[in-house]
C-alpha cells in the first residue's frame, strides 16, 4: 500500500499542501511547529478516523476555517489497483467519498486505507491505560479478521443498552437479555483478541531482539477482562450484577481487556525506563505492520513521527533497514534528517516543512 498523492487544506498551520511521496522512505524536515506532524495526522485520520493527537473537533481544522480536507490516492499491490478517497471535516458534520463515491461511515475509509504511526505519544501503548492497547488490538482485527467488527459493533451496542439500564437501577431481570447479549458477542470477540496477539507473538518476538536485546524476550500476556479460566462471561456478569447496580456501570467484561509485554531480563513488575517503553511501543508498531503484510500481502503505510529525538542513532539505522528490507512505504518527520549511516545506500526523498508549506527539497 503506496500513497501516490496527498493533498491536505485547513489541518491546523497546513493551509493547501499537495505531494506526491515516493514509495519508499520519505523524509520531512522543518523547524518545530511549521507542520511536519500535521502531516502525518492527515494519513492517519482516513486511516482511523481520528488523529493521533486527539479528535478532530480538538483544535485540528485550522482557525477560521469551516472544515479540514484530506484526498489521498494509494495503489493496492495485492489487488494491482488505485484507489481515491476524500474526507471534508468539520469537527461534527462529515462528507467522505471513496473511489468516487460517497460513503455513509467513517469506518469505510479507515478499512480502505491501513497506516501505522509511532510518535511521542506512544509509550502510552505500554505505560498507559488499556484503552490504547484494546484500540491497538482491535485496529489489527478490524483489518485481518472480517468477523470482528459485526462482534464489536454488537457487543457496544448491548455494553450501552446495559450500563443504561444499570445506570435507572432497574429491577435485575431486565438484565438478563443484555447480560445474554454481552456473552453471545463478547466470548468470540474475546477469542479472536487472544488469537490476534499470538499471532503477533513471533514478529513481535523477532523485532523485540533486534531493537532492545538488553531488555530479553518479549511476550504477550493478554487479560480478557474477566476471570476467564474460572467462569463464562454470562456467569461473571451475572455475578457482578449487584456490584453493577451500585456502580451504574458494567466492570466486567472485553471492554475491560488488556495486554501487557513481559521481557525476560526484566524482574517481574519492574518499571520500564522512558526510552525501554519507547522501545517497546515501536516494537509493537512494527509488528502490527508485519503481521498486516503477512496477512493481506501488502505492507500498511508507515508513520514516525519525530524519529531522531526518539531513537538513537543505532536504533534509527536498524528501524529504517528493517523497514527497507520489506518495501514499506515511510513518512519520517524530523527537526534534522536521520543519521547519515541510517540512510546510506536507501533511495529516500526529502520534503521541506516550512510555515505550513511542503515543497521537495
Amino acid at each position: 500500500m503506496r500513497l501516490s498523492r496527498l493533498e491536505v487544506r485547513h489541518l491546523r498551520r497546513l493551509s493547501g499542501v499537495a505531494i506526491a511521496p515516493a514509495p519508499g522512505l520519505n523524509l520531512f524536515v522543518g523547524d518545530n511547529g511549521a507542520g511536519k506532524t500535521s502531516l502525518l495526522e492527515a494519513v492517519h485520520l482516513l486511516a482511523y478516523g481520528r488523529s493521533f493527537r486527539g479528535r478532530v473537533r480538538d483544535g485540528l481544522v485550522a482557525t477560521d476555517a469551516a472544515a479540514l480536507e484530506v484526498y489521498a490516492e494509494w495503489q493496492e499491490e495485492a489487488a494491482q489497483r488505485t484507489r481515491k478517497a476524500g474526507l471534508r471535516h468539520g469537527g461534527q458534520a462529515w462528507e467522505g467519498r471513496l473511489d468516487g463515491q460517497p460513503v455513509a461511515s467513517l469506518g469505510e475509509l479507515c478499512a480502505a486505507l491501513a497506516a501505522v504511526s509511532f510518535e511521542p505519544g506512544s509509550h502510552a501503548l505500554v505505560g498507559g491505560g488499556g484503552e490504547p492497547r484494546r484500540r491497538y488490538v482491535d485496529w489489527g482485527l478490524f483489518h485481518v479478521e472480517p468477523a470482528f467488527l459485526s462482534l464489536w459493533r454488537r457487543y457496544a451496542r448491548a455494553l450501552k443498552q446495559r450500563n443504561s439500564l444499570l445506570k435507572q437501577r432497574v429491577g435485575t431481570g431486565q438484565l438478563d437479555a443484555w447480560d445474554h447479549e454481552l456473552a453471545e458477542a463478547g466470548e468470540p470477540m474475546t477469542a479472536l483478541r487472544e488469537a490476534y496477539l499470538q499471532q503477533l507473538q513471533a514478529p513481535l518476538g523477532a523485532i523485540s531482539t533486534e531493537l532492545a536485546p538488553v531488555l530479553g524476550t518479549a511476550t504477550v500476556e493478554f487479560q480478557p477482562g474477566w476471570r476467564r479460566d474460572e467462569l463464562s462471561l454470562a456467569d461473571a456478569l451475572l455475578l457482578a450484577r449487584d456490584r453493577d447496580l451500585q456502580a451504574g456501570f458494567t466492570s466486567v467484561g472485553p471492554h475491560r481487556a488488556d495486554w501487557r509485554i513481559r521481557h525476560g531480563a526484566l524482574p517481574q513488575g519492574e518499571t520500564l525506563s522512558r526510552g525501554q517503553a519507547k522501545l517497546t511501543a515501536l516494537t509493537c508498531v512494527l509488528a502490527q505492520a508485519e503481521h498486516y503484510v503477512a496477512q493481506r500481502g501488502e505492507w500498511p503505510v508507515v508513520l514516525l513521527d519525530d524519529l531522531a529525538s526518539e531513537l538513537d542513532r543505532g536504533h534509527q539505522h536498524r528501524v529504517l533497514a528493517r523497514l527497507a528490507a520489506g518495501q514499506a512505504q515511510v513518512f519520517v518527520t524530523g527537526t534534522e534528517l536521520p543519521a547519515a549511516d541510517a540512510l546510506a545506500g536507501r533511495d529516500h526523498v526529502v520534503f521541506h516543512v516550512e510555515q505550513g508549506g511542503i515543497c521537495p527539497a
